[in-house]
């Protein structure tokens, strides 16, 4: 478990301002996923298979590496981080 804490000159009360700054962040990092599960959802359509089918033949060489593979992959990476941000995100607690 990770701690964080925050210390501010003003009395103002950092909690609400916290708790605004990471919804906006988590709302952002939401678009970005949807943006990007439309990406890997035109890819499957598009190729006729899955994102596992193609890792798979791409890992194996049994694609060619074209420009839009090299995208498809940089897109599934990117949705895995998405994820793992947004899940991170959404177990924030504060300590009050």
């Amino acid at each position: 478990m990770s701690q964080i804490t925050l210390i501010s000159p003003q009395e103002r009360p950092l909690q609400p301002m916290i708790e605004a700054a990471l919804q906006n962040e988590l709302r952002l990092l939401e678009a970005g996923l949807h943006r990007t599960d439309m990406r890997v959802r035109h890819f499957e359509t598009q190729y006729g298979m899955s994102t596992s089918e193609f890792l798979r033949k791409y890992q194996n060489d049994e694609v060619e590496e074209t420009l839009e593979f090299v995208e498809w992959v940089g897109e599934f990476r990117m949705r895995e981080r998405l994820q793992e941000k947004i899940k991170t995100l959404r177990e924030i607690r504060f300590a009050n």
